[in-house]
């Protein structure tokens, strides 16, 4: 059924109880309705998106493509917008979980989300100073004539109404190399990640670093830690939403405090409890074309800010008894640029989304990631980790001891019955149920 834009727009939801339940086909032509993708966009969902041609053009030696599954996480509500999620994940019950903490949080309202300015940080390293202080001054006093360099370098984002957002000069007079001033030039990137564009400033402005110091200018590049382009999001839930059969609510909000608890005061727990967070804001990232290795950097270092690691969410149950939580971390990404325009599925991703700026884009991963949060931390209240991880880790045993087909539920069934979820038990029980069939046993596609 054909649908026009205005129609989707306006009808758009991300809530479809019973969505895993629907044969991949009809899920996939759900989403595109709402969506509003063309034919020819639904068929790159299909066909993975990438030519050998277009890859060969992404990176040096290509020899190949890599698929890994498009999903779409469901019932996501941020600022009072049915959000549909795109995510590129090969871990299984993720995008399950994740819908379901969504489904949770619109019991209280959905997310609600916002974001700061679009500002990365450039670094300039100089060496060679007698004297550091004296070179910081002149530094600053040329404060005007940095800008304009800087902007010189990239007319387009200054155009849009980006550019030079100031400087700061930090001193190390102790280094292991000696003495040394790192300038940091503060850059507003609208709608791009920024790493070209702030490496590019950040080479245009060197040579005038370097001539009014009198140093030598060593490194220049962006940093990770993008700490001036935070997003966050927070969520208000219900004790009743979040009973289960043998849990009731406010015993659920209670092992989720004691969960947060063991994340504040252990480096330990928090890398896993960080971990989670980032499983759904990495699948987002990919999907879109985004740089999840520099999000991975900017959250984890974010998160020792302080000297000491910490989680990334915090949690606490408010006088009414209602659960709240908020997530805080920077993510540096964009909507144009770089794979975002370059892989045509992530264009795709991106109209699903249906995003109209990188702060919009922002705060849907904040809720995520928060939602992520909110998934582990109550199935770790309540009936553990494994449970709902079981059937889904269940069926990549299955497919690795080369079950095809209806073979892989019937030998998933199997192996979570018996709670013994190993390639070795897969393999013989493949080969008891082809055996069965064709009267005699023989070897899995992969044994």
């Amino acid at each position: 059924m054909a649908f026009s834009m205005s129609h989707v727009m306006s009808s758009r939801t991300s809530r479809y109880p019973g969505f895993y339940r629907l044969p991949l086909e009809a899920r996939a032509r759900w989403v595109a309705e709402q969506a509003g993708l063309t034919l020819e966009e639904q068929m790159l969902l299909t066909n993975g998106g990438l030519t050998l041609e277009e890859a060969d053009h992404m990176v040096e030696n290509v020899i190949g493509r890599f698929a890994l599954p498009f999903a779409v996480a469901v019932n996501f509500q941020v600022n009072g917008r049915e959000v549909l999620v795109p995510m590129v994940i090969e871990e299984p019950s993720v995008v399950a979980a994740l819908s379901h903490a969504a489904r949770l949080a619109r019991a209280g309202g959905g997310f609600l989300a916002g974001s700061e300015e679009p500002i990365m940080r450039g670094q300039i390293q100089v060496m060679d100073l007698s004297d550091l202080s004296v070179a910081a001054r002149v530094i600053e006093e040329h404060t005007e004539a940095i800008r304009a360099v800087a902007e010189a370098a990239t007319p387009s984002i200054v155009a849009r109404g980006g550019g030079f957002r100031g400087l700061e000069v930090v001193p190390f007079p102790a280094t292991p190399v000696g003495p040394m001033l790192v300038v940091h030039l503060l850059y507003d990137v609208r709608d791009a990640m920024g790493a070209n564009a702030v490496n590019a400033v950040c080479e245009a402005v060197a040579p005038l670093i370097a001539g009014i110091t009198g140093g030598r200018v060593v490194l220049r590049i962006l940093s990770n830690l993008a700490d001036r382009r935070r997003a966050w999001a927070e969520v208000r839930i219900p004790p009743e939403a979040l009973a289960t059969p043998d849990f009731p609510g406010d015993e659920v909000i209670r092992g989720i405090l004691e969960a947060q608890a063991l994340a504040e005061v252990d480096p330990y727990r928090a890398a896993t409890h960080n971990k989670g967070i980032m499983n759904g804001i990495d699948a987002v990232a990919l999907a879109t074309g985004n740089d999840w290795r520099a999000l991975e950097a900017g959250a984890h270092a974010y998160a020792a800010r302080d000297g000491r690691y910490r989680p990334l969410t915090r949690w606490w149950r408010d006088e009414s008894g209602v659960l709240g939580g908020r997530i805080e971390l920077p993510l540096a990404v964009g909507i144009v640029g770089g794979a975002t325009q370059a892989h045509p599925l992530a264009r795709v991703a991106l109209k699903i989304l249906n995003v109209s700026s990188a702060g919009e884009l922002a705060e849907i991963m904040a809720a995520v990631g928060l939602a992520q949060n909110l998934a582990a931390l109550r199935a770790l209240a309540t009936e553990g980790i494994q449970r709902g991880h079981m059937a889904l880790h269940a069926r990549q045993i299955a497919m690795a001891a080369g079950a095809a087909g209806e073979e892989i539920d019937r030998i998933a069934e199997r192996l979570v019955a018996e709670r013994n979820i190993r390639l070795a038990r897969a393999r013989e029980l493949l080969r008891e149920l082809r055996g069965s069939i064709t009267g005699e046993p023989r070897e899995g596609a992969h044994g």
